[in-house]
């Protein structure tokens, strides 16, 4: 497993044009496949993070950084990468058939069912996404047919434990939760059947205080340490929507205009989306 891993982290590097890049995101990824072969794997992910921090579109670091995670079984923040790269190539059926099986990992069946039905007969991962697909049959759920849906989010009772200094919270309009951990840098998502998994942990995440969703899916999250407010899409990808906003605290969406109280200039600002 070791050495397979390997050889893919050196030859992933032919599909990046080298020009491109900027140095220092090559020195980083460089860097992260050497922490990688010296089984320094904590070291090999800060590598690759940085590598992608510096270079948003350096997609062999985004699949270096997925392959680490996925060996390290942290397959949750694995399929939050592995969606972020396939965002990028919907052709790219290797990635189609990471995210499906990470999704097998977490417990998300159906949606490792939809990725495998994004591969076609002609790629050489379809046999692998088949025999997939056989070992989930008994746990991939079928949707009831519903006469004109509710177009209300489901509600819940209860109550979601151990969860890491919860700020903001938002949902989606498929009854997923998502909530901010100030202390961890991250968004958790839970599902309306009560999975739960890492939707977003990156160093574009500093301090998250308020989230707020759109009529898209997008989610928008006020970095109160970064004096900024990020963008997450629906597939997990991640940007600076708003800079040099003073320490930004809540959020609010109306239609087309996102509005962010900020505590330090004691203002609101609005922003159009």
């Amino acid at each position: 497993m070791l050495k397979r891993i390997a050889v893919i982290l050196m030859m992933i590097g032919l599909s990046v044009n080298a020009s491109e890049v900027p140095i220092n995101a090559k020195m980083d990824y460089n860097q992260g496949i050497d922490f990688y072969k010296l089984g320094m794997y904590e070291r090999a992910i800060e590598s690759f993070r940085a590598a992608i921090s510096s270079y948003p579109d350096y997609n062999d670091a985004y699949y270096n950084l997925g392959a680490v995670l996925e060996y390290l079984k942290q397959y949750a923040e694995a399929l939050n990468i592995y969606k972020q790269l396939y965002a990028r190539n919907k052709e790219d059926y290797e990635v189609a058939f990471k995210i499906a099986l990470m999704s097998s990992k977490v417990g998300e069946y159906n949606q490792a069912d939809e990725y495998i039905n994004k591969i076609p007969n002609t790629s050489s991962y379809y046999p692998k996404a088949q025999e997939l697909k056989t070992s989930l049959k008994d746990s991939i759920e079928i949707p009831p047919q519903v006469v004109n849906p509710p177009s209300t989010i489901a509600q819940y009772s209860g109550t979601y434990d151990n969860l890491v200094s919860p700020t903001g919270i938002t949902s989606d309009k498929n009854g997923n939760i998502y909530i901010a951990s100030f202390s961890d840098n991250s968004i958790m998502k839970i599902t309306p059947n009560n999975k739960r998994m890492v939707f977003a942990k990156s160093d574009l995440i500093n301090g998250p205080i308020s989230l707020v969703s759109d009529s898209e899916g997008n989610i928008y999250v006020s970095n109160y340490n970064a004096d900024n407010v990020v963008k997450i899409t629906p597939q997990g990808i991640m940007s600076v929507f708003v800079t040099k906003v003073h320490r930004p605290y809540g959020l609010h969406v109306n239609g087309n205009m996102l509005f962010i109280s900020c505590q330090g200039s004691n203002s609101v600002l609005r922003q159009r989306l």
